[in-house]
């Protein structure tokens, strides 16, 4: 009765060979396409460059200003505006405003690239119930599967850097994006489809004229969660070579200084805060604009 309580498995040398040939045979794909891979992310490098450089080197009262106007422009709401302003005020009184910028420089082009890829991919899961149903697990396991994770191919296919960080970040944070733009799509009325069917608009112009334009308040809570994703990878991306808040709070696990370690911490709850009230609000307003329009 012994085979009742122990659980079979495979044999060890056997388990062990498979290992071996895996690993093996991925550091063989590692040697023989790594620089060619690296080479097609020599683009990305650049876009992130010219984002931090343009993010530090701007005056810090411009900076403010420009976000005070896009909370200004998202939410109409001084409340929300003040929030914002105040809270980068805050992180640059207390010495953190450089860190700052090369998060923000590394979460916008997180976000464009999310938005550039995660959006044609929901499209395209909107208009295929097959490719859904082939996407849809490949996305539960990109949520599912520990950050951590993730890391390991990327640093051995790209090493450490920025842009090996800013995959690894891309990965973890693009599932939301896919899925509230296929969900978007999929929950525009048929009653409108008809209607623009019966005007004899085109497959484009009904995407682009109809299907996008009211799907667009759930696209917005998609590019949402995919930014607040993005800020919860910060931490475990600066673990190999992504500059910004993430590095003090290392800093700070690594050698027990409590005090930097918050500081820093809610500096990103703060970054959080402002492009979450911001998003919100702006997908807000659109939720309530269609509702007029079309209610």
């Amino acid at each position: 009765m012994e085979w009742l309580f122990k659980f079979p498995t495979m044999n060890d040398d056997s388990l062990r060979a498979l290992k071996k040939v895996i690993d093996e045979g991925f550091r063989g794909f590692t040697r023989t396409y790594g620089g060619a891979i690296e080479g097609l992310f020599t683009p990305l490098q650049s876009f992130l460059i010219w984002a931090e450089r343009l993010l530090i080197g701007a005056p810090w009262p411009v900076v403010i200003l420009i976000v005070g106007a896009l909370a200004w422009f998202g939410s109409r709401s001084a409340t929300i505006v003040s929030l914002c302003c105040g809270i980068l005020f805050a992180i640059g009184w207390f010495g953190m405003w450089e860190d700052t910028m090369k998060t923000v420089s590394m979460i916008f082009v997180c976000a464009v690239l999310s938005i550039v890829v995660g959006l044609p991919i929901g499209i395209a899961m909107a208009r295929s119930n097959r490719l859904q149903n082939v996407i849809n697990p490949v996305l539960d396991v990109m949520q599912t599967m520990p950050s951590f994770v993730y890391l390991i191919p990327v640093v051995m296919l790209l090493g450490i850097g920025r842009v090996p960080g800013v995959i690894a970040v891309v990965i973890y944070a693009i599932p939301p994006m896919i899925r509230l733009t296929n969900l978007g799509i999929r929950m525009v009325d048929r009653d409108v489809l008809e209607a623009a069917d019966a005007f004899g608009s085109s497959n484009r112009q009904k995407l682009f004229k109809v299907q996008l334009p009211l799907a667009l308040p759930t696209i917005m809570a998609g590019i949402n969660q995919t930014i607040m994703m993005a800020l919860a990878m910060v931490v475990i991306a600066s673990m190999i070579g992504v500059q910004g808040l993430g590095q003090p709070v290392l800093k700070a696990i690594a050698n027990q200084y409590f005090t930097l370690g918050v500081f820093n911490g809610l500096a990103i709850v703060g970054i959080a805060i402002i492009f979450d009230r911001i998003s919100q609000a702006y997908g807000l307003r659109l939720q309530k604009h269609r509702e007029v329009a079309h209610g």
